[in-house]
């Protein structure tokens, strides 16, 4: 009985350890890590998470190592007395400033990183989202476009009744198009409840709220297609709002909008 334990332990190892290294597995693509992305925001989100993140690791590892070391050390089999005292100020005034100083090394870039996603300045597009149960809407306030960007996925995936692609849940009907190197300015409000648009590759969540105008802004780098949802529980069909981005060059984007009919797919501004 105890032998086969051991084979049954054995041979779910060789298993996991297989799925592990097998490339074509979903398991090759699993990422733990905040992305990139593609903007000067996003870039800037990121190198902040990675400075806290070493932050925090250089404390743990400084933390649980003093642990370590004084339970081995100083334990009770080896006949170590306890030390006893009432107040130690060096040690008090060392726990105050080193936190202190901690917080001011995260605290200034991530002012800086504020600062800057909060610059919606000299715009060169200006795009206003609108959230709608359950489809986005917008509008370009500049270039007098304006239509619903609604989920494309078709029925018969929806309901298992065939495979499902790869962009299952993340694909529309009519992308939202925009130029690379151009700073876009996005204006977000919703039509009837709270929703949140969510494009982690841009460095954008911005809640849409009935009555309310948020703004972010955008700067992409490269061209190519970034997805995202909806991140705010927002009715029924919650699942069924994702977010299509198609970045393009300058002069594609131009001729999209010279082929764009503003009557053919949405509504007036």
């Amino acid at each position: 009985m105890r032998l086969n334990y051991f084979k049954a332990l054995h041979l779910y190892f060789l298993v996991g350890l297989s799925l592990f290294f097998t490339p074509h597995f979903a398991l090759a693509t699993w990422q733990t890590n905040m992305p990139r992305g593609v903007t000067p925001i996003s870039h800037a989100i990121y190198n902040l998470h990675m400075l806290v993140f070493w932050i925090c690791v250089a404390i743990a590892i400084v933390v649980f190592g003093i642990m370590l070391f004084s339970l081995i050390r100083h334990r009770k089999s080896r006949g170590v007395e306890p030390s006893q005292f009432h107040e130690h100020p060096l040690l008090e005034i060392t726990w105050a400033i080193v936190p202190f100083i901690i917080l001011i090394v995260i605290a200034i870039p991530a002012t800086k990183t504020l600062i800057k996603m909060n610059d919606n300045s000299n715009p060169d597009i200006t795009i206003k989202v609108t959230g709608y149960q359950w489809r986005w809407r917008y509008a370009y306030l500049d270039q007098g476009i304006d239509f619903f960007s609604s989920l494309s996925t078709p029925t018969e995936e929806l309901q298992n009744r065939a495979e499902k692609n790869p962009w299952y849940l993340l694909e529309v009907d009519h992308p939202l198009v925009v130029p690379i190197h151009k700073k876009i300015r996005f204006l977000f409000t919703s039509n009837d409840v709270i929703h949140s648009w969510w494009l982690p590759t841009l460095g954008i969540k911005r809640d849409t709220i009935p009555g309310f105008i948020n703004e972010a802004w955008a700067r992409i780098d490269k061209e190519g297609t970034y997805r995202g949802q909806c991140a705010e529980l927002c009715g029924t069909n919650h699942a069924f709002m994702p977010i299509v981005v198609e970045a393009v060059s300058e002069s594609k984007f131009n001729q999209w909008i010279k082929q764009q009919d503003n009557t053919s797919h949405g509504t007036n501004i």
